[in-house]
């Protein structure tokens, strides 16, 4: 009554779902007790000009779920909450790392050699230098530098970009957190990743108990640690990783149904069939260490066998979710390491890195022994919200134009 019979044939007339709308008048209580608005006038504030997705069922097709995530999140609950939780989740790193009194710094994201990473940059030029640019692979480089420049304890949350392929596990836009911490190691570094781990699914599902993909997951028991020979031994059934000839890591491949490019090296054998016959079957947290030298050519050398390096990675639920490695700090050896990658460069790997002389100029004035890591926030996130696809954790999902 108070609109006026004309205010409210209008309001009737023009009032779809998805419309946003204003009224005005007295707060008041309904029979049942409920806060409302006895409305006095209403204007209209933004016009829906196409039919939401119906709030049962929302969009059905998945693609139309990513291209129009914002119809996704408006109408899917269980949507919304994945990406509140992904803000809650980013907010607990900040705090977990501040209170150890690290400080969050930043890199370049255009960058003049792509570094810090083994994979393909995304090529721009600039206009006015007349110069070629990459987007940034890693950002492990430059917090190098912050170290060397005297800030003992470092972190980043950043996107970075990597030109190959998507899957349900690769996104060409992704987001990285990496840390470094001088005077600390690899061996530190496992315990204070662990730590992470167990803070983040306490605080975030109340419970270190979780569940991905049907697989019961126990965050809070003590990690597993496996050596990457050895699990190539127990999963893959090759006797002798460490001493296997390209022959017969060739005939390996093929028995285990693992695909293998020609000229592939033989420390790329290895990761394919890593990738492919062992990783999947890491369901609980496990660490795996002492990878081979050239898998890591920013990694220190063990003391006890200079051909393997002091680095981890952490798989859960059969997703790659860390990368971390006592921190090279000898510049003539990681001169070595780069010419080696050259090599690989010119032989055809696109993803093999690229001698960079101002960071090996800045590992000469001396950088402090350091522990690094990396953890993909994003892989992370599939984990604890129960997703197989990494699109799903992504609010705006790279995908090939209609």
């Amino acid at each position: 009554e108070a609109l006026g019979a004309d205010s409210f044939d209008l309001l009737l007339q023009t009032l779809d779902v998805g419309d946003w709308l204003e009224f005005a008048g007295s707060l008041m209580l309904t029979k049942r007790q409920e806060k409302t608005v006895a409305a006095g006038s209403w204007r209209m504030l933004a016009k829906s000009l196409r039919p939401l997705p119906d709030k049962w069922h929302g969009l059905q097709a998945v693609e139309e779920r990513f291209r129009h995530r914002y119809l996704d999140s408006l109408t899917s609950p269980e949507v919304g909450a994945r990406f509140r939780l992904r803000s809650r989740l980013i907010s607990l790193i900040r705090s977990f790392l501040d209170h150890r009194g690290f400080l969050e710094v930043e890199t370049p994201m255009l960058q003049p050699l792509a570094g810090g990473a083994t994979a393909e940059p995304f090529m721009t030029h600039h206009q006015a230098l007349g110069l070629d640019l990459y987007l940034r692979i890693s950002e492990e480089l430059y917090l190098k530098r912050w170290l060397i420049g005297g800030f003992p304890r470092v972190y980043s949350l950043a996107k970075n970009f990597r030109n190959e392929g998507i899957d349900v596990n690769h996104n060409p836009e992704f987001t990285m957190l990496e840390w470094y911490q001088a005077f600390s190691n690899a061996a530190e570094q496992k315990k204070q990743v662990e730590q992470l781990f167990r803070d983040l699914t306490k605080k975030l599902l109340g419970k270190t108990l979780l569940t991905y993909q049907g697989a019961e997951i126990d965050l809070g028991a003590k990690f597993k640690s496996l050596t990457y020979y050895e699990l190539l031994q127990r999963q893959a059934l090759i006797t002798h990783p460490e001493t296997a000839t390209d022959e017969e890591l060739l005939i390996k491949a093929k028995q285990l149904g693992v695909e293998v490019p020609p000229q592939t090296p033989r420390v790329k054998m290895l990761d394919l069939i890593y990738k492919k016959v062992c990783r999947p079957k890491l369901i609980q947290p496990t660490f795996i260490t002492d990878y081979p030298v050239d898998y890591l050519p920013l990694a220190k050398r063990r003391s006890d066998n200079p051909n393997l390096v002091e680095a981890f990675q952490l798989v859960v639920g059969g997703l790659e979710l860390v990368k971390a490695f006592s921190e090279l700090n000898d510049p003539i050896d990681q001169r070595a390491r780069f010419t080696k990658e050259d090599e690989a460069r010119l032989a055809g790997d696109k993803e093999a890195q690229t001698t960079d002389e101002d960071f090996l100029e800045a590992l000469e004035y001396g950088l402090p022994p350091a522990g690094g890591v990396g953890i993909g926030i994003d892989r992370l996130l599939m984990l604890l919200t129960d997703c197989a696809n990494i699109r799903e954790v992504i609010f705006f999902p790279l995908l090939r134009p209609k």
